[in-house]
């Protein structure tokens, strides 16, 4: 398990986001400009939703004004992919898919591509 994404809320995954999408740390006030095009957002309540993710452990504040994230986002999205297995499908990863296939959510290259990783295939 990742350490502090079971924690991670909603609000704080937008500030997540940011910072997956660069490379390097990420200037406060590129984040704060960001969110604040995005989610129309102040000053305080990014600074307030960094410091929960500091605290949290999921981000770091690596030098005076630059963030960089802690916990990737294949971490995290590997950890909220078993959180909803978990609680949804009764821990089944076979009701996932099999949900997904029924409500026509997966294409034909979805199941073409599904099919190859399962068989070990190299992906093109």
């Amino acid at each position: 398990m990742c350490t502090g994404a079971e924690k991670i809320q909603d609000a704080e995954l937008e500030v997540m986001q940011v910072l997956w999408n660069s490379p390097q740390p990420v200037p406060l006030i590129e984040i704060r400009r960001t969110l604040a095009d995005k989610c129309g957002w102040e000053d305080s309540t990014v600074k307030t939703l960094l410091r929960r993710l500091c605290e949290k452990g999921a981000v770091e504040l690596e030098r005076r004004g630059m963030y960089r994230a802690v916990i990737t986002q294949a971490e995290y999205s590997r950890w909220s992919a078993r959180r909803l297995i978990g609680k949804v499908f009764e821990g089944s990863a076979k009701k996932l898919v099999a949900s997904l296939l029924s409500d026509g959510q997966l294409t034909e290259a979805d199941i073409a591509e599904l099919s190859a990783m399962l068989h070990g295939e190299e992906l093109k």
